[in-house]
């Protein structure tokens, strides 16, 4: 059974619309390339027919609890709609439906509730799992989805158990960890991103388009080399130490690991290159610059969105009454973590667009 991550609901201090601002930042900056992807890459004579040419349907995968979500699909749309003005068919402009999926425990009520009221598109909210088919076959026109496909469906079982060689003991990602570990999160990573792509090949109409946004890791370094994954990993630093000052219990602490993986750019594109039917038609390592977290504004800004993104997995394990202490001693820790030279070394970061396109069968 899957694991059901869904980032905090709500629109209060510590929900993911409130601290969502570094992926919005980051899809900001692939705007441009999303657009002229689609100007470039959209077949419109498959809309020209009986089925297909009164709706365009759309598809943000992961989309949360907005607003992020309503800024990409609404530079799709504008996309989309300048494509046929620029081919003359003005007169044919299709109408626009478009689905916002996420997992069944998303807060899909904040989402609907933010909505635009001048959005150019009739919506649908789509709960369940991207990484299973969720629409038939033929019958998405455009796809998309952002800081989603590194989430993982669950976590690798080999290193929850105790009597495993890939036992986690006393981490919560595969930062620092053993050979065992890191094969156990890539198997699983690839098993999901697999099952992802061909879930996709299916939905997709001929010559429809796949726009992805994720976090990418160097190539040639091991996922935990990733900052993106230090990060996280200095939670369990916070955690070691509630548990030794018996706030929590160790075996708590033994039993908890995220289910998030960050790939290098080839393991994505080598699943890719082996799904019948779909093909690259562009890709782009998209860099920007860490924060320093020199700053009790910068070090608060890291603290929040990585509560905004795993509280409800932390909630769920040590319980409600825990949080606000975890996130405090986060805070202590990341600013510690930042004068580190595994960080200070860090002069670049890198995210992956790529633009997939399902071929004519």
């Amino acid at each position: 059974m899957e694991d059901s991550i869904t980032m905090n609901g709500g629109d209060g201090p510590n929900s993911y619309t409130q601290n969502s601002t570094f992926q919005r930042a980051a899809s900001d900056q692939v705007k441009v390339l999303l657009s002229k992807s689609i100007q470039e890459k959209l077949t419109i004579e498959n809309t020209s027919n009986a089925t297909n040419q009164q709706v365009f349907k759309i598809v943000d995968l992961g989309c949360s609890v907005g607003p992020n979500t309503f800024a990409c699909v609404q530079t799709v749309v504008e996309a989309v709609e300048h494509t046929f003005k620029t081919l003359g068919l003005e007169s044919e402009l299709p109408e626009f439906q478009v689905f916002f999926n996420d997992n069944v425990n998303n807060d899909f009520n904040t989402l609907f509730k933010a909505l635009p009221l001048d959005r150019q598109y009739m919506a649908a909210g789509v709960p369940g799992s991207f990484h299973g088919q969720l629409f038939p076959k033929d019958s998405m026109n455009f796809m998309h989805s952002a800081f989603a496909l590194h989430w993982l469906t669950k976590v690798p079982e080999e290193v929850t158990k105790e009597n495993s060689p890939a036992w986690n003991k006393g981490r919560i990602t595969c930062v620092g960890s053993s050979h065992e570990v890191l094969q156990a999160y890539t198997e699983q990573f690839l098993k999901d991103i697999k099952a992802f792509f061909s879930a996709r090949a299916v939905e997709l109409i001929n010559h429809g388009l796949l726009a992805i946004l994720m976090p990418c890791r160097p190539e040639g370094t091991l996922p935990s080399d990733s900052i993106v994954m230090q990060t996280l990993e200095v939670l369990a630093f916070a955690l070691t130490d509630m548990a030794k000052e018996g706030l929590i219990s160790e075996a708590l602490v033994d039993s908890i690991n995220l289910p998030i993986f960050i790939p290098s750019a080839t393991e994505v594109k080598k699943v890719i290159s082996n799904i019948e039917n779909l093909t690259i038609e562009r890709s782009e390592k998209i860099y920007y610059l860490p924060k320093k977290l020199s700053t009790p504004e910068d070090v608060r800004f890291c603290t929040v969105h990585v509560r905004a993104v795993t509280e409800g997995i932390l909630c769920k394990h040590f319980g409600p009454e825990l949080i606000d202490e975890i996130f405090e001693r986060y805070s202590k820790k990341i600013e510690e973590f930042s004068k580190t030279l595994d960080y200070a070394h860090v002069e670049k970061m890198e995210n992956l667009f790529l633009l997939v396109k399902r071929n004519a069968i």
